[in-house]
């Protein structure tokens, strides 16, 4: 079991959309370069992700003092706020309302969700859509609602829920690490 469960990652990971992921990091980079804000949103393990690249890209790109840093919110981190809009609004408006507070013109969010049809996370890509924002979704399966939300969607074509989850993480550590290179790159310049 585990064997195989590691040669279908193994398998998944390889067949990952790569220019998916490479208009990914570019429109991350553009709003670096824009001094955009940069939101995450994600459910149960994909709340996990959405918080770790946040955490990457807010503390791991380490820049020269004086320089420019990533703007990065994660929507998953706020127990407070999380279970305020739960309570008197309903759960699916958990990140929508939180971000239309924050959001402007020009800002990103990223969205994850192995099923591409999470409530909230669609609320939120909408409310980023209302408000000129970019959206790039990382989903699985056939990609869900998220792929008419997206500007750039990130479809892993699994539909075990761990093996997306997985293949998301990889996805997210790669675009961190695109990211930290041009911005390494860009501050020895």
């Amino acid at each position: 079991m585990m064997d195989g469960y590691l040669e279908q990652v193994a398998e998944l990971i390889g067949r990952a959309p790569r220019q998916a992921v490479r208009d990914a990091a570019d429109r991350l980079w553009q709003a670096y370069l824009d001094d955009a804000q940069i939101f995450a949103c994600g459910n149960g393990g994909s709340s996990a992700t959405a918080s770790h690249l946040a955490e990457d890209l807010a503390k791991g790109i380490e820049v020269p003092a004086g320089t420019r840093r990533f703007r990065v919110i994660s929507l998953v981190d706020s127990v407070p706020m999380l279970t305020a809009y739960a309570n008197d609004a309903g759960y699916e408006h958990v990140f929508a309302e939180p971000l239309r507070n924050l959001v402007r013109p020009g800002d990103v969010l990223v969205a994850i969700s192995g099923s591409g049809r999470s409530a909230n996370v669609l609320r939120a890509m909408a409310a980023a859509r209302e408000a000129k924002a970019g959206v790039i979704a990382l989903t699985g399966r056939d990609g869900g609602e998220m792929q008419g939300l997206a500007d750039i969607c990130v479809v892993v074509p699994a539909d075990n829920m761990q093996q997306i989850e997985d293949v998301h993480l990889v996805i997210a550590h790669a675009i961190y690490l695109e990211l930290k290179a041009r911005a390494e790159a860009a501050a020895a310049a």
